[in-house]
């Protein structure tokens, strides 16, 4: 019998090659373990699943591949080949033995961050190169990035890359949508910001051991990216310090004016926080900055802040950021919200606004973006910088350097100048709150130095060194640096030296350093000096800076007694208690710093922390029934509303000081305004206020056709108001649309229909939580339907 052979399965070819063992497949293509037996060696062959269309579409793919071709670099996996079979078009890649990024964080999860470091610094090695030979990937992810045997990362997959000097076809939004920058969500072509976005979401991935963006759905995950900033959790699975933060933070800023500029930019802040170098001969070494800066974030809410100043000063500097984005930031914090609110309601500002204002909309038109923006800003150092055991000090720290920015902006020369001016002043001994704040212990040990003995002490900068390893300046620039703020805000924190002669500045930066020093040196002399020798004081430091800053010796002494003015309505506002005889209290002495007036009222030094107490318990929330609050809130909105509408405001800005009475007035959780759209015909979602708002009115789409007869289109179509208690009882939730059970799935919510001439104009949406929880009395109603009436109103005025 002749001897049974065993049958081998027939060897699967594409072309010349052996395709052996697959090694992963996606919904586009797959990647096979492929032998090369005209050069005996191994590769990895990736087969396009779908054909192509036509020759221009292989014509253009072929370009592509020869572009990336060219391409040699270490951390860049180099193509073979490129071609096509049976349509299919297919790379030929070097076989690089290890996982992918994506299966390492599978397996192992987040990495240590001098580890994810490192690895990044390959990535962006090969990214460099690529964008010096015109190349953009435009697809970077885990999935696309492979670790070899040495651990060296190896970027792979241009197979989508675009060719920046010849350029390619735009038509279609290629990539993966977690991993895309903003900007081509919004139809802009590809640059090499949109490999450095991807590459700070891949890092984070590193750092988090998850995306950032974790969507099923490819338009959420977009909307996510487009709408909403990458942050960094607090908590995280290895410590990653406020440096490391700031870095990931900047290379997902979604406004490429605040992005790292390339991929060799990331990689320079990447490598300075892996090793920084020797600061040559400068005091505040890194080392001893990040040391300082993991103790605060440790110690109390420095990340916290960190977040909130990195967000408003994003808004800032945006040029497509808006009011809208600006206002929708500060009700983000309620504590912060009441804090303005009753300061742009003093004196000072409610005579520029005509009379009182009840939203944060109607304060930034009024103020001015940049005014509310610094408001805003000092505002949330005071918000996040309290503790009881060391509230006298740190108060009095706030304090004086508000006073500073009140004086810096009396001596400005111009608007604009003026609100940089308070800003500049405010953050100057930025280095020295944060040390108050942070570090009581150690500001003790350097107020011993200080004044150690008669004569022998250190002076303040010199203490500091000795007892922190740094200067106040430099801390304070360190920190800074890391919150990203503006060039010009970071060089108004250098001091003078005190013997240095004060030039006549030649740019504004330097003007604007020198008009912060010379408040911070008045506050200063306000504070720390008897009121006796205060004309003195204040006298010397106009004759140091008055000729630089074009200022003669009266205007100074006239800034100052302004600012105690502000200074007294301001302190009252802001809730801040000052204690009789304290230092603080000279801050907000209005008699006038040279002749010693008396007070209209009769009143003396003493006396008036009095006022500014009871002023300031007169301004505490009183406990009232929760409808005649919201009522209040209700009637104060609407009156802010009726003072834009006679001095003709923007339409947005009236809509949105609608939707912000209703959100802050009842608590809602969400409050949605929908637009009919005149090319389909239906109600869409616009914007709106609350926990990922934008993200929500997105997914309202309501069908206004006849044949429509779910609960929103007969609202809307019948203009009828309309309270869900609780829209899980089965027999309303039947009458609920599809999109709104699976997309929004509120428990309890509020219709309020917009008419116009008997035809659905719009819809006011709000709800809650909890079913049941919106609890509407008679007033209120009437109130809410005075404020969906302006709407209306407003909308009538544009037509005419």
């Amino acid at each position: 019998m002749p001897t049974p052979t065993t049958a081998h399965p027939p060897v699967r070819r594409l072309g010349r090659y052996e395709l052996r063992q697959l090694l992963g497949q996606g919904g586009q293509s797959a990647v096979w373990k492929a032998f090369d037996p005209r050069l005996d060696r191994e590769v990895a062959l990736k087969l396009h699943r779908a054909q192509a269309s036509d020759g221009q579409t292989l014509t253009q793919w072929l370009h592509e591949a020869r572009a990336v071709a060219r391409l040699t670099h270490p951390h860049i996996v180099p193509l073979f080949e490129a071609d096509v079979h049976d349509r299919h078009p297919y790379l030929v890649f070097e076989l690089v033995e290890g996982p992918t990024l994506s299966q390492r964080l599978r397996e192992h999860g987040a990495m240590p961050a001098a580890e994810a470091v490192r690895l990044m610094l390959g990535v962006l090695e090969g990214l460099e190169h690529a964008h010096r030979a015109g190349v953009i990937h435009r697809d970077l992810k885990p999935s696309n990035i492979l670790v070899d045997r040495d651990g060296r990362a190896r970027v792979m997959d241009f197979g989508i890359a675009v060719n920046q000097g010849q350029g390619t076809v735009q038509d279609a939004l290629v990539g993966t949508p977690g991993y895309m920058a903003p900007e081509l969500a919004q139809g802009l072509p590809a640059t090499v910001q949109t490999d450095v976005f991807a590459a700070g979401l891949v890092f984070y991935e590193m750092l988090v051991g998850v995306p950032a963006v974790r969507e099923s759905d490819p338009y959420r995950a977009l909307h996510r990216l487009t709408h909403e900033d990458v942050a960094l959790p607090a908590q995280l699975p290895h410590p990653v310090d406020d440096a490391l933060r700031a870095i990931v933070h900047r290379a997902t800023a979604r406004e490429t004016s605040v992005r790292y500029a390339s991929a060799g930019e990331l990689a320079a802040a990447l490598q300075a926080w892996l090793t920084p170098k020797d600061t040559g001969g400068q005091v505040a070494g890194h080392a001893t900055l990040e040391f300082l800066m993991r103790r605060m974030r440790h110690k109390s809410d420095f990340p916290a802040l960190t977040d909130a100043v990195a967000r408003i000063q994003r808004l800032a500097a945006s040029e497509h950021e808006s009011l809208h984005g600006l206002s929708n930031e500060i009700l983000k914090d309620v504590a912060l919200t009441n804090k303005l609110l009753r300061l742009v309601n003093s004196a000072h500002y409610r005579s520029a606004g005509g009379g009182s204002i009840s939203t944060v909309t109607r304060a930034v038109a009024l103020v001015g973006f940049a005014g509310i923006r610094n408001l805003a800003l000092s505002l949330v150092m005071l918000e996040h910088m309290q503790d009881k055991a060391h509230a006298a000090s740190l108060k009095e720290e706030y304090l004086r350097s508000l006073m500073a920015g009140n004086v810096a902006r009396e001596l400005a020369l111009s608007g604009r100048e003026a609100e940089e001016a308070f800003i500049a002043a405010m953050f100057h001994n930025l280095g020295r709150t944060l040390v108050q704040f942070y570090f009581p212990e150690e500001v003790e040990q350097i107020h011993r130095l200080m004044h150690a003995g008669r004569g022998s002490g250190l002076d303040e900068s010199a203490a500091a060194v000795q007892v922190l390893g740094l200067s106040f300046e430099e801390l304070g620039l360190g920190v800074a640096r890391h919150w990203g703020l503006p060039q010009a805000l970071q060089a108004s924190m250098r001091k003078l030296a005190a013997d240095a002669p004060v030039k006549k500045p030649s740019v504004p930066t330097e003007r604007l350093r020198l008009l912060a020093c010379a408040a911070n040196e008045l506050a200063d002399a306000v504070l720390y000096l008897e009121r006796a020798h205060h004309v003195e004081a204040l006298k010397a430091v106009a004759a140091r800076y008055g000729a630089a800053l074009e200022l003669a010796e009266r205007d100074v002494l006239e800034a100052v007694q302004r600012s105690r003015e502000r200074m007294a309505e301001m302190v009252p506002a802001l809730d801040i208690q000052v204690a009789a005889g304290s230092r603080s209290q000279r801050l907000l002495d209005t008699r006038g710093p040279a002749q010693g007036l008396q007070r209209s009222d009769g009143l003396g030094e003493h006396d008036l922390d009095t006022v500014v107490q009871t002023q300031a318990g007169e301004l505490q929330d009183v406990a009232e029934p929760a409808h005649d609050l919201a009522a209040q809130g209700l009637a104060a909105g609407i009156q802010d509303v009726s003072n834009a509408l006679v001095e003709n405001c923007k339409l947005n800005e009236v809509l949105h000081m609608i939707l912000e009475t209703m959100y802050r007035s009842l608590g809602f959780g969400h409050v949605l305004l929908c637009l009919r759209d005149a090319r389909s015909g239906m109600m869409i979602g616009r914007y709106g206020l609350g926990r990922d708002a934008e993200q929500l009115a997105a997914r309202f789409r309501i069908d206004l056709s006849p044949t429509a007869t779910d609960l929103f289109a007969l609202v809307c179509k019948k203009g009828v108001d309309t309270l869900i208690s609780d829209a899980r009882v089965p027999n309303l939730a039947e009458r609920l649309p599809e999109w709104y059970r699976r997309q929004v799935d509120a428990p309890t919510f509020l219709l309020l229909p917009l008419m116009l001439r008997q035809a659905p104009l719009g819809l006011i949406y709000a709800d809650k939580a909890r079913s049941g929880s919106i609890s509407i009395d008679e007033r209120e109603l009437s109130l809410l339907r005075t404020l969906r009436n302006q709407a209306v109103m407003a909308f009538k005025q544009v037509a005419h």
